[in-house]
């Protein structure tokens, strides 16, 4: 993103805020990994949509019409002997110069410097409950602004939630933002590939997830965008498996859902192949089910079409085959109705996507589906998930867990599936495997 970008994002906000408003948000700090370590740095989402900020013990406030500068950065002075131990600061000068703030203050003025923005301001823009310590101190900057009413300063009177106005600019994204994600996914379908090819028995669910992350970083994206999940056999029925640590069995089918972050976009793309390259008769059959309600789920996506459109088609195809194969028994409308799909489909067909893995974005507008629009990304993944010990299923079902996930653009026409490089029809993936 350039200078531009957030520069534009601001000046959005600041003409929704309204000129009597302040909006104040903290960068996340620092999280200690255990001692003297730390968890590599990662901007909070929001503050870096709005300032492209990288260093923690900082705070971005916003005030339309502000005569000297409506953009202001609070954050740490430069000093050589910490800059010695922990790369170069960007300071006063460089917040303005380099990041684009109109005026920068150091951080530990804050206290006496913030109070004063906020005089004869009527609303604050700030989300309370993400970072505690900060929101006690505002409640004193403000408890102090009260208590100077007989010298005739106004304290606001209105705490608005931040993130109802940032997240839903968040939720279309600009050009700049969907190449972002679109070089995300174009390193995560090549990561996918890449387990596909080395997968063989006698691995470990950890050695696949090692490939995937060198097929990361070695493109650009240095980090996952998420916990990545290598799940063998009936690992694969466990939806949120990220132990990766279990030996990989002939005859297994193998759930990959990995995605790779870039310039802090996400990508998300989970496949599932035989862990030596041929489908048995059995998961051959159930992954046809699944790949048939993400191709009729994806058919959905497309602007008037509602949030819930693709996860009905899901539901619909899945039930029918399900039904079909018998593990289901019943009609298929009342099956529907009452939801018997969950014991085998229990999540829901997909999710926002973007900065945060599970992006921001309301999917109901009052009592309401969301209308889908051009620019929203969300992801399409049905999936089937058979344990072992399932009542009343036939054994050769039992550990099979399928998931078949991508990564999906509204746009004017229809959508774009960003994540089509990675193979998933079976012929595909047999030949990818060595086994076409």
């Amino acid at each position: 993103m350039n200078r531009a970008e957030f520069a534009r994002r601001r000046k959005r906000l600041l003409e929704i805020m309204g000129k009597d408003a302040i909006a104040i948000l903290p960068a996340k700090p620092v999280c200690k990994r255990n001692r003297d370590n730390e968890y590599p740095y990662r901007p909070d989402s929001d503050f870096w949509y709005l300032s492209g900020f990288p260093e923690p013990e900082a705070v971005l406030v916003l005030i339309p019409g502000r005569k000297h500068g409506e953009y202001i950065i609070f954050c740490r002075e430069r000093d050589p002997k910490l800059e010695q131990w922990n790369g170069a600061l960007a300071g006063q000068q460089g917040a303005v110069e380099e990041y684009g703030a109109d005026d920068s203050f150091p951080i530990d003025d804050i206290d006496d410097i913030l109070p004063g923005l906020l005089e004869n301001r009527n609303k604050v823009y700030y989300t309370m409950g993400r970072e505690p310590a900060f929101d006690q101190r505002l409640i004193g900057w403000i408890d102090r602004l009260r208590g100077k009413a007989r010298a005739g300063v106004h304290a606001p009177d209105n705490i608005i939630a931040l993130e109802h106005l940032l997240h839903e600019m968040r939720l279309i994204k600009s050009k700049a933002e969907i190449e972002a994600i679109r070089h995300a996914a174009r390193v995560t379908a090549q990561a996918h590939r890449r387990a596909m090819r080395v997968c063989r028995p006698g691995l470990h669910e950890y050695q696949i997830e090692a490939e995937l992350h060198h097929e990361f970083a070695f493109n650009g994206c240095r980090f996952p965008a998420y916990n990545t999940i290598v799940a063998g056999g009936g690992n694969a029925c466990v939806l949120h498996y990220t132990e990766n640590g279990q030996r990989l069995k002939n005859n297994d089918l193998l759930l990959v859902d990995a995605g790779a972050e870039y310039r802090y976009y996400a990508a998300d793309i989970t496949r599932t192949f035989p862990v030596n390259g041929k489908f048995r008769r059995a998961q051959k059959a159930l992954y046809e089910v699944v790949l048939a309600a993400q191709e009729a789920a994806i058919a959905q996506v497309r602007p008037g079409n509602h949030w819930n459109d693709p996860h009905e088609a899901a539901v619909e195809v899945i039930t029918e085959g399900l039904r079909a194969l018998g593990l289901l028994k019943g009609r298929v409308s009342t099956l529907i109705k009452k939801e018997a799909y969950k014991t085998f489909f229990m999540h829901r067909t997909g999710h926002w996507l973007g900065m945060d893995v599970h992006d921001v974005g309301e999917y109901k507008v009052g009592d309401s589906w969301r209308v889908l629009e051009p620019g929203m990304v969300m992801t399409v993944e049905p999936g089937i998930y058979v344990p072992a010990g399932s009542k009343g299923v036939d054994r050769k079902w039992w550990n099979i867990g399928i998931r078949i996930e991508d990564d999906v653009l509204v746009t004017k026409e229809g959508c774009e599936v960003l994540t089509a490089d990675a193979p998933k029809a079976i012929d595909e993936i047999e030949a990818l495997m060595g086994h076409g």
